[in-house]
């Protein structure tokens, strides 16, 4: 998909990986490729249950592609697919699309710049947690056993009042291509582990999945160290974006300016709609 897409790697949610193991979970998993006087301008991977597709931070257009052309291409799917909702990747209007759900914002922290830059952009705050993580002898390593970090996030889950993806979708990710998954520990001079993170990676972009910090850990703010550790390490294998996930007020003004903290921009995605068929 870089080819469609230079500037941005295109999301989870539009990797061959997701709809892959969405389909093994019992989900319809539909590819479209859209062309143009024989010139290939969009792909989309959409998941159906029932009469409904999601088509969720995509369709993957080609740089440069007119609103027009991107209308029109969302309207040929929903004739092909039937009732179609879609949440962009980037700002979309227009005759035919109906919004049901105003747009969201998420972090994009580039992983471009050299290590040096990267660390200068970090805001000031959020580097001097860092440098104190680092001096307090935290070792972060690769977690190969990721059984607990799931259920610590489930936990985790639950006491804040959210959902997200079950652990069998990350179970099987990691069955499928363990080399696509980075899982990370945060553990004290006595093996003891108080935070840790796993990162899906996808083409030359990556995604925050899941987080989690103990109470110690949020002491010794394990969680910058955690973070700053896996940026270094999915830029090594040649990641050109994270994505921190949501940045929205509803979804807490701490986990923002701790995403934000990083030097990661917001970035606005298109409003939830229904796409009438053309």
């Amino acid at each position: 998909m870089r080819a469609l897409a230079p500037e941005h790697p295109p999301a989870v949610q539009q990797a061959a990986l997701y709809g892959t193991i969405a389909a093994a979970h019992g989900r319809r998993c539909l590819r479209l490729e859209a062309t143009c006087q024989g010139r290939r301008v969009a792909l989309a991977q959409m998941i159906g249950r029932g009469g409904l597709w999601l088509l969720s931070r995509g369709p993957v257009f080609a740089p440069e592609l007119g609103i027009w052309i991107r209308r029109a291409v969302l309207r040929r799917i929903a004739r092909r697919a039937g009732l179609v909702l879609m949440t962009p990747e980037n700002p979309l209007a227009g005759f035919g699309l109906i919004p049901l759900i105003t747009p969201r914002h998420h972090a994009h922290w580039s992983l471009l710049p050299d290590a040096h830059t990267l660390r200068a952009g970090l805001a000031g705050k959020w580097r001097n947690r860092l440098a104190a993580a680092e001096r307090a002898g935290l070792c972060v390593e690769p977690e190969p056993e990721i059984e607990w970090l799931l259920a610590s996030d489930a936990a985790q889950q639950r006491a804040r009042g959210y959902r997200a993806l079950p652990p069998s979708f990350t179970l099987a990710w990691a069955d499928r291509s363990a080399a696509d998954l980075l899982a990370l520990r945060v553990a004290t001079s006595k093996g003891e582990r108080i935070a840790g993170g796993i990162f899906l990676l996808h083409g030359e972009g990556a995604s925050y999945h899941i987080g989690w910090t103990g109470a110690e850990g949020r002491v010794s703010r394990a969680h910058n160290l955690m973070l700053w550790q896996a940026a270094l390490r999915l830029k090594a294998r040649g990641i050109r974006q994270l994505d921190l996930g949501a940045v929205d007020c509803e979804d807490g003004a701490g986990r923002m300016h701790f995403k934000l903290g990083t030097g990661a921009k917001p970035h606005s995605l298109g409003a939830t709609m229904w796409v009438l068929p053309r």
